[in-house]
């Protein structure tokens, strides 16, 4: 099983996938399942292998999903004495699971490739991402246009989804000319698992398309997954300060960082 498992965590690499690869690391005394044991559990809740079935192997599935939503690992320690107590069984034995997410490489998706969205894509390739830019108006969605961007999608926004699998490590980064195309694009954006949603422009651009989004029957609850203005305040003027603005958020989250000055966060030596 255990190769079959690592045959199938590369096909999930190789297909730009997300799962979550968990293994028992550590089992002392009577335990479902042996050190090395190991289960995959894939982005849409389906898994192959065990760690030992039940209410443990439960717990363990859940914390794998959200390993592929947060990109984190966790170490995971489990008695099995007490289930009155909250322990997830009876063997009387203590275990470990280790669980590791298996996740594609991250992608900033551009939105928009007017001026600001050509400085993203430049800025977010040097940085190592794998870039796509949308956009409906074809010349600005072409390699001589934006030459940094890896994939081109001269789509609606609306339709975007149909055409790029959006997952976990996916950025969106809305550079787009103005309120009526977010509010007919953003509710397809809003139901994929998209790690980032940021739209540019002034707070009250977004109050606007907001306020149109929840008139046609888009869930707060949904919208506040937007993040809008976008970027970090450094009074960003030029195409190229926004981008290293809106980048420089990205990172911050990825990271978790605080966007405060160095000089205020590390101690003298």
């Amino acid at each position: 099983m255990s190769v079959e498992i690592y045959r199938e965590v590369l096909n999930l690499v190789e297909r730009g996938e997300a799962g979550a690869l968990c293994t028992v690391v550590y089992a002392r005394g009577s335990t479902p399942r042996h050190e090395g044991s190991k289960m995959l559990v894939y982005a849409d809740g389906h898994f192959i292998g065990t760690v030992g079935g039940g209410e443990l192997e439960n717990r363990v599935h859940k914390e794998a999903l959200a390993a592929i939503q947060d990109g984190r690992p966790r170490l995971l320690r489990y008695d099995m004495v007490d289930p009155q107590r909250g322990d997830p069984g009876v063997c009387g034995g203590q275990l470990e699971v280790y669980v590791e997410p298996v996740l594609p490489k991250p992608m900033i998706v551009v939105i928009g490739g007017g001026h600001v969205g050509k400085a993203v894509t430049h800025l977010a390739k040097w940085l190592g991402f794998r870039v796509a830019v949308c956009d409906d108006r074809p010349e600005f969605c072409t390699p001589e246009f934006n030459p940094d961007a890896d994939e081109f999608y001269p789509v609606p926004m609306s339709e975007l989804p149909k055409h790029l699998r959006i997952h976990s490590q996916t950025y969106l980064i809305l550079t787009t000319r103005g309120s009526v195309v977010d509010i007919e694009g953003l509710p397809a954006l809003l139901e994929t698992p998209a790690a980032y949603i940021g739209v540019i422009g002034s707070k009250r651009r977004w109050a606007v398309t907001r306020k149109a989004l929840i008139e046609r029957g888009i869930a707060e609850s949904s919208l506040a997954r937007v993040v809008s203005p976008i970027g970090l305040e450094i009074n960003a003027e030029t195409p190229e300060e926004i981008a290293v603005s809106i980048m420089a958020e990205i990172i911050m989250l990825r990271n978790g960082g605080s966007g405060r000055r160095m000089k205020e966060t590390v101690s003298g030596g």
